[in-house]
């Protein structure tokens, strides 16, 4: 039987503004990737969020950013080695300490925005924060864009490293993605989505923008949280793999 992950990044809200709805996608997804307060997200938030998580069994990750709240930590920022290092680790201690609290464990990283853009072709900023997360924990997975560099960077250095799908955003020729500046960079027709993620897992195959056909390896799909039709899409995309026989199953969980 196939099986996937279904990933979405959630803790996201600051104060008294919301983003998403966490506890809706946490009913659908086997993996929360949750904000660590530099791109997003406030400390009593990360730790409701975290404690919903905890509940339902859903592994949970640290979505490290650059620390950017304004501009949503999807602007690129030069910042040397040491400081990029340091920002991998405190982020992932915050959130390690927090989950610690709501009774349950980090087991992975995923970067944000700029900086997942970013480390999966710039070999130099990859490596700060491989190095980074081995500081922090060596067993700690790395979850990182399929088909770049930075996979087997991450296996070469040692991780264990989880090639990720978006289900909803468009991909280049090069199996980049489609920068969200851009027409058709995010896609919105939950079948349409559905449909595009059940040939990728069944045949390991995507159309590109420009219709050009890539292979993708992946084990994880990520659905946004933040789009209006988030919830809806998580659903469609749920109830579609599980009526062809696919398994929804955490790479955290063996």
């Amino acid at each position: 039987m196939a099986c996937i992950d279904l990933n979405s990044d959630l803790g996201e809200s600051f104060g008294p503004w919301p983003m998403g709805d966490d506890v809706a996608m946490l009913e659908i997804v086997t993996s929360a990737n949750i904000a660590c307060g530099f791109h997003a997200g406030d400390p009593a938030g990360i730790l409701s969020v975290l404690k919903e998580a905890a509940k339902r069994g859903v592994s949970v990750g640290a979505h490290i950013g650059y620390s950017d709240l304004v501009g949503f930590g999807r602007r690129n920022m030069e910042l040397s080695s040491a400081e990029l290092i340091g920002d991998t680790i405190y982020q992932i201690g915050a959130l390690q300490g927090l989950a610690k609290a709501a009774g349950t464990t980090v087991r992975y990283v995923k970067p944000h925005g700029a900086l997942y853009n970013t480390i999966a072709h710039d070999a130099r900023r990859a490596a700060d924060v491989i190095k980074g997360i081995k500081a922090m924990d060596p067993s700690l997975m790395l979850m990182s864009l399929a088909g770049a560099p930075i996979v087997e960077q991450g296996r070469a250095a040692g991780l264990t490293v989880i090639c990720e799908a978006f289900a909803d955003r468009a991909y280049n020729a090069d199996r980049s993605l489609v920068n969200r500046r851009f027409p058709g960079s995010v896609i919105d027709d939950p079948q349409a989505i559905a449909e595009r993620m059940l040939r990728l897992i069944l045949g390991g195959r995507i159309t590109a923008i420009d219709g050009t056909e890539i292979a993708l390896e992946a084990q994880s799909i990520c659905v946004h949280g933040d789009t209006p039709a988030a919830v809806a899409v998580a659903c469609t995309l749920r109830d579609a793999l599980v009526s062809r026989g696919i398994e929804l199953k955490s790479f955290a969980h063996g």
